[in-house]
């Protein structure tokens, strides 16, 4: 059960998309929220108030008749319900509902109770608005994505809804009747506040950083078995040497590589083999590996580090007011301002598909390094285990790692600049956040991918090598649970089920090793 009348935490979301906990909005915040719309009922009798008895956006300076005070609300929401493309996934959506719920738990918008009441019921029943894709600028935050929330929430539009297993995707009036939810009714600013915000781009934030994590961890986890693969010295992995450079990430990510190549009989120790008298003139194995393989700590920290500073942003983002305007019965005011602007999400899901392209690249480098047979000097090409010439290994799946490394280059230039202006330059200046969270979720949806297929190569490479006994406990377990989903092959078959196969175990099985 996940009480809202707290700060929520990632954890929190996880609990709520993940392990099907229920949402609680507590009492007390109801009351405060219950507090905050008759103050401004009273507040908002003879002022002018936008949203509230003025129009839109540039439409601001008409003042709206007290008879149309509530179709102003609705024709918010139904004018405002024009998205295209796919669907957004049910996790985004579901997180975005969350995130709403926290903006209104803060008792600052004015909204009526029901609004939170049924947010929640929704989520524990897991009806789902259907939201598309595409529409949101990111300032005046997700207004047409959220305003496809809302019109779910008074009845109208679509929603996905789980019978028996499987997801449908039906007319919300129809669902509500059968399940006997009474739709949201309007009561004084709901339109607004329901669509005016950053929930949307904060909801697939929080689900890009929690596939993120999981998705840093098998880097980690790979890592090590790369080098127990080819044996490299383990003083890459000194405490030492990276206590010397003052970035805790790359601490972190050394010291999880250390634990988990405890007990492996593959890593050299470099004062045994190379702190002692040599005659030959040149040695056969590498005295410093390759750059993807000793540099994975340096490589990985920053990574690890945005990782955190974007779970830090987004939180305060999730734990925020971030409509407008902002009701507060404390100094008894409404302020005017721009807390739907969605910059701060923007930039911090810029920076995360930045560092998980790199990750996608260093995993890229070293699924070619077990396919380069005079790279490695140990594997067969491709880490063929059949006859070289008339078998092929993983050649073809190369293709597909090094295309969907490149999109995900591509992919990485920011949105968070891209600003245009539009809404008659009302919105002079934009975010661009839910585009920049959407390529986000695109560039983890690609690493994802081709961590799938090093996977493949990986246990490839310790069969071929015969080496599954020397591994380390924490890396044997892992190459383990990679031949349950992937028995050992010689003869050439298609590897897209295989593929598919290890990217689904990827994003269920969760590792924390940082």
């Amino acid at each position: 059960m996940v009480n809202i009348d707290k700060v929520l935490t990632l954890e929190d979301i996880a609990r709520v998309l993940f392990d099907d906990e229920q949402v609680v909005p507590g009492e007390r915040m109801l009351d405060e929220v219950e507090a905050c719309y008759r103050f401004l009922v009273g507040f908002s009798s003879d002022k002018v108030i936008y949203g509230i008895n003025t129009g839109f956006g540039p439409m601001a300076q008409y003042r709206i008749e007290e008879s149309d005070l509530k179709s102003l609300q609705y024709n918010i929401i139904r004018s405002h319900a024009t998205g295209a493309g796919d669907s957004l996934p049910i996790d985004c959506v579901r997180a975005a509902m969350v995130a709403r719920i926290q903006t209104f738990a803060q008792a600052r918008s004015g909204v009526h109770p029901e609004v939170i009441r049924l947010l929640a019921e929704l989520l524990n029943r897991k009806i789902t608005p259907v939201v598309p894709c595409h529409g949101s600028v990111g300032a005046s935050g997700d207004l047409v994505q959220l305003a496809h929330i809302a019109l779910a929430l008074i009845g109208e539009g679509e929603v996905f809804q789980f019978i028996e297993g499987e997801c449908m995707r039906r007319p919300t009036a129809e669902v509500f009747a059968e399940e006997g939810i009474e739709p949201l009714a309007i009561h004084l600013r709901e339109g607004l506040a329901i669509t005016n915000g950053t929930a949307v781009m904060t909801g697939i934030g929080l689900v890009n950083l929690l596939d993120v994590r999981r998705l840093l961890d098998h880097a980690v986890l790979a890592s090590a078995l790369m080098n127990e693969i080819a044996s490299s010295y383990d003083d890459f992995l000194s405490d030492v040497l990276h206590e010397l450079k003052r970035h805790d990430g790359q601490r972190d990510i050394a010291a999880a590589m250390h634990r988990l190549t405890e007990g492996s009989r593959r890593l050299l120790k470099r004062e045994t083999v190379l702190y002692c008298r040599h005659s030959e003139p040149v040695f056969e194995h590498k005295v410093q590996p390759y750059y993807s393989l000793r540099c994975t700590p340096q490589i990985l920290g920053p990574v690890l580090d945005t990782l955190r500073n974007a779970e830090k942003v987004l939180i305060a983002e999730l734990n925020s007011v971030d409509d407008n305007p902002v009701v507060d019965p404390v100094t008894r005011n409404v302020y005017h301002g721009g807390n739907f602007h969605g910059d701060y999400v923007s930039l911090e899901m810029d920076k995360l598909k930045i560092v998980v392209t790199k990750l996608t690249m260093l995993v890229e480098r070293q699924i070619n390094y077990l396919f380069h047979d005079r790279i490695n000097d140990i594997l067969p090409p491709f880490v063929n285990l059949g006859k070289l010439g008339l078998n092929y290994g993983l050649q073809a799946s190369q293709f597909t790692a090094t295309s969907t490394t490149a999109e995900s280059q591509t992919l990485s230039n920011p949105m968070y600049v891209h600003s245009i202006p539009n809404n008659n330059d009302n919105q002079d200046i934009v975010s661009m956040g839910t585009n920049s969270a959407l390529l986000c979720r695109q560039v983890i949806e690609n690493g994802y991918q081709v961590m799938a297929i090093h996977l493949m190569a990986l246990a490839q490479a310790v069969d071929c090598l015969g080496i599954a006994n020397h591994l380390a406990p924490s890396t044997r377990r892992f190459y383990d649970d990679v031949r349950a989903l992937v028995p050992v092959f010689v003869e050439d078959t298609p590897k897209y089920r295989e593929i598919a196969r290890l990217e689904r175990y990827l994003r269920t099985h969760n590792p924390r090793l940082l």
